[in-house]
């Protein structure tokens, strides 16, 4: 469907829909986000706007994008950078229209030498990013060298086509103009996303030059964040939502998502930040008990719940907790196997929060597909469940939902349901499909070769003889009693 731009029309908004309150025209890029997707506006954008209404001030967020076209970034102008985010759940909708956003750079339209610069100015404070996980370049913990992506940026730095070598850019002409320290600040779903971030720019950065890697070691800092909300991709029917909420009017940078939210920020800014705090983020000195927590409990459900859902033809994860047999048996893995992994602060209910993530999957106004949860498995189940079958077979306890959601995987990646194909999303999908292709029927042969895949199962997983036959077992049980029964099943 094909819906056309049109110009905001305040004037004529809905009563019930709020515009910003703070004064717009005082706003400075402070702030640079790369990656400027869904999430990012419902999220990150959507903190510094609240924050700004709180608190007042000149913290403006610049947004920049290395991909795609920048249709969307002229319509965001032609908006005065103002768009519409929409929080819906059974109870009704929340709709305003956000408004820290204050500059837009794409690649496309700008140039990659004018971004380079923007991240060299001296009021800039913050360079954060929604690059997702592949985007970091990080393979076993270091940057990946064999990247063509990497290996060009750094035959040319001067015209970088990743976010790390476009951030390392920005980073050596500020310190060669002497503009000061910076923090840069991943947003990204992964565990110790600053770390991460921080190896990849730094690794980079040595490859070109010691002395600036010195200088980043000594002015940059890489704050690990936990960020929290559901923001599914666009559909006709979200779309027609953001319309209703506006009267009529279109936005095609719009944005749906649940009305809850979280972040958890590692306070540890080298050149000040906005005061997020004032929207209800939590600053504190050590993210990564909140990020497990959230990783193994929240994540780890929704890819049981994608994988063994999407089999058994549920196609968004409201209709998975609409089922009392998928509700009951995901709270089990979330309550009986990931929580007794977890370390958390003293004050955090986990059954509590266990159950409040149930309620948010059971909000039928958020159409969250399976499928989209079911993307890049290979590099989500390592965090999501295999750290957590690590424990158990260590302290001798349960890990049955795990396993059949490992199950529940191998399964999908043959993009066959019941005779219907699909796509399967993976960064390592030709890998994945010369596995199925060379699939003789032989169960035994398929599942040891999934298994060998040492990026994803750590090799003291695989040489442990219980846990492969509970994975062989499992995949069985899906393949011949198809994935509802499994599920089912457990409840035996």
């Amino acid at each position: 469907m094909t819906i056309e731009f049109q110009k905001l029309d305040l004037n004529a908004l809905p009563g019930d829909v709020s515009v910003p309150s703070y004064d717009r025209t005082s706003l400075k890029p402070r702030v640079a986000h790369i990656g400027f997707g869904a999430f990012a506006r419902a999220h990150v954008a959507m903190h510094l706007h609240e924050t700004l209404a709180a608190g007042g001030g000149d913290w403006g967020l610049r947004v920049i994008e290395l991909f795609g076209t920048p249709d969307l970034f002229d319509k965001l102008a032609e908006n005065d950078h103002l768009y519409t985010l929409v929080e819906t759940a059974d109870e009704g909708t929340n709709t305003r229209l956000l408004g820290a956003v204050c500059e837009t750079q794409h690649v496309a339209r700008d140039g990659v030498a004018a971004l380079i610069d923007g991240l060299a100015e001296e009021q800039l404070k913050v360079i954060s990013l929604t690059i997702t996980e592949k985007g970091y370049c990080v393979t076993n913990g270091k940057l990946d060298l064999d990247n063509p992506m990497i290996q060009q940026d750094l035959k040319a730095p001067e015209a970088p086509q990743t976010a790390i070598g476009l951030i390392v850019a920005g980073l050596a002409k500020r310190r060669a103009l002497g503009n000061g320290p910076i923090t840069v600040m991943s947003c990204d779903n992964l565990p110790h996303n600053g770390v991460l971030c921080g190896v990849a720019v730094r690794e980079f950065a040595a490859k070109q030059n010691a002395e600036l890697a010195a200088w980043i070691e000594e002015n940059v800092s890489f704050p690990s964040t936990m960020v929290d909300r559901i923001v599914p991709a666009l559909t006709d029917e979200s779309r027609d939502l953001i319309r209703e909420s506006l009267g009529g009017q279109v936005d095609l940078n719009g944005i749906v998502c649940e009305p809850f939210r979280q972040w958890v920020i590692e306070d540890n800014f080298k050149a000040g930040r906005p005061q997020w705090e004032l929207a209800g983020a939590q600053l504190v000195a050590d993210v990564e008990p909140f990020e497990e927590m959230k990783l193994r409990t929240l994540n780890g459900s929704h890819s049981f719940l994608a994988y063994l859902g999407f089999l058994a033809g549920k196609e968004t994860i409201a209709d998975c907790a609409a089922d009392p047999v998928f509700y009951a048996e995901a709270r089990k893995l979330m309550v009986d196997e990931q929580l007794p992994t977890l370390d958390v602060p003293g004050d955090v209910d986990l059954e509590a929060y266990a159950d409040s993530l149930l309620k948010r999957y059971s909000n039928s106004k958020l159409k969250h597909r399976t499928w989209q949860i079911a993307a890049d498995g290979t590099q989500k189940m390592p965090q999501r469940w295999l750290n957590s079958v690590k424990f158990h077979l260590a302290n001798g306890g349960d890990y049955r939902h795990l396993v059949l959601g490992i199950g529940g995987w191998m399964n999908y990646i043959r993009a066959d349901r019941n005779g219907e194909s699909y796509e399967v999303v993976d960064p390592m999908k030709e890998k994945l499909a010369e596995i199925v292709a060379k699939d003789g029927g032989d169960t035994t042969t398929y599942v040891d070769a999934l298994l060998a895949l040492d990026s994803v199962f750590p090799s003291e997983l695989v040489a442990n003889d219980e846990f492969k036959k509970a994975v062989h077992k499992a995949y069985q049980a899906v393949a011949e009693k198809g994935a509802a029964q499994a599920v089912a099943d457990l409840a035996d």
